[in-house]
């Protein structure tokens, strides 16, 4: 299967690793000096060093040649395109591929969060940019990148609303180490996908802080909660969060030391600045792009998420580490299941 994936970062380099050896991938990069470095050191060292690219794997900054890969040779069942951009680079992507004569099929994205301004899931962009023609979809679930480019074992979801871009995704990614199921709730998979970042920020607080497991449990399970409120008040399926792209990523992105949401919360806890926190990084952290997103959208539900909002007070309010942990133990006993 010819396949190209739009974004060198991390994730999209550990996933051109892991399915070059299958299929005929070219990695596309806007940076031309960084993919020309790339490929004569078959290493991306600009934005994931430490790991060797394979030989079959195809590196270009030429946007049209690697699109063009992904038309399959008029067979779309025999190419496929990945997005790996952060959300933020998600519509110019698609505004650039909406410009072409001939439009793509059987797109899937990477990316976790709502649109700073918009407040958009990443397949209402897409709707909005290319409407319903295209058959697009997303892929996600409990993923490092670099756990991914080493090989070890992983399990991811597809959601797409036509079968055959999830038969695709399937076919394409499924095998090895990675397994992949399949879902047509594009909703709750995305919204699982985008709030699981904020609640690992306020984990990376709580850790920080010395608050303990205990804690942390609360926490993670009152996120969920929080999660699933959200969800399907968006029009996203209750089991949807109980399953990979839900509790799944949501363990994963609140207790993994390679979480960089949790770094923020660990960072937070030390008393540093957010935008020092996020310069340390040197990656996206979606979770602070989209946690006002998450407290605007709460509100316009009218359902409560009071995690989400503490960690949008500190992020955005001036509200203290101290302040959301006292906020979140004062409030007033409730059922557990209301």
């Amino acid at each position: 299967m010819n396949i190209t994936i739009l974004g060198a970062g991390a994730w999209g380099t550990a996933l051109a690793i892991a399915l070059a050896g299958r299929h005929d991938v070219v990695l596309w990069g806007r940076n031309e000096n960084a993919m020309r470095d790339a490929a004569a050191r078959r290493e991306n060292t600009a934005y994931f060093p430490g790991f060797a690219l394979p030989r079959e794997l195809k590196l270009t900054s030429d946007f049209d040649a690697a699109v063009t890969h992904a038309s399959g040779g008029g067979k779309p069942a025999d190419a496929l395109l990945i997005i790996a951009s952060s959300v933020a680079g998600l519509r110019p992507l698609l505004e650039r591929l909406q410009s072409r004569a001939a439009p793509i099929s059987n797109i899937v994205w990477l990316c976790k969060g709502f649109e700073e301004g918009t407040n958009l899931l990443p397949h209402q962009i897409v709707r909005a940019v290319l409407g319903d023609r295209v058959a697009a979809g997303v892929l996600s679930g409990p993923s490092f990148a670099q756990e991914v480019a080493r090989g070890l074992p992983c399990a991811l979801t597809v959601a797409a609303a036509d079968a055959s871009v999830r038969e695709g995704v399937v076919n394409a990614v499924h095998g090895g180490n990675i397994r992949v199921y399949s879902t047509d709730d594009l909703t709750g998979v995305e919204v699982g996908g985008a709030v699981k970042n904020i609640l690992a920020i306020a984990t990376g607080v709580i850790d920080g802080m010395g608050l303990g497991l205990n804690a942390r449990a609360a926490l993670i399970t009152r996120g969920l909660v929080e999660m699933s409120r959200l969800g399907t008040a968006l029009g996203g399926r209750a089991e949807t969060f109980m399953g990979l792209t839900g509790v799944g990523d949501l363990i994963l992105t609140c207790t993994g030391d390679l979480s960089r949401n949790r770094k923020v919360g660990l960072g937070l806890a030390q008393g540093k600045a957010l935008d020092a926190i996020v310069a340390e990084l040197g990656h996206v952290a979606e979770g602070v792009r989209c946690a006002q997103s998450v407290r605007a959208l709460a509100q316009q539900c009218g359902i409560e998420m009071p995690i989400a909002n503490a960690v949008a007070g500190v992020l955005f309010d001036g509200d203290s580490p101290r302040d959301m942990v006292a906020q979140l133990l004062s409030r007033n006993p409730r059922d557990e299941f209301a």
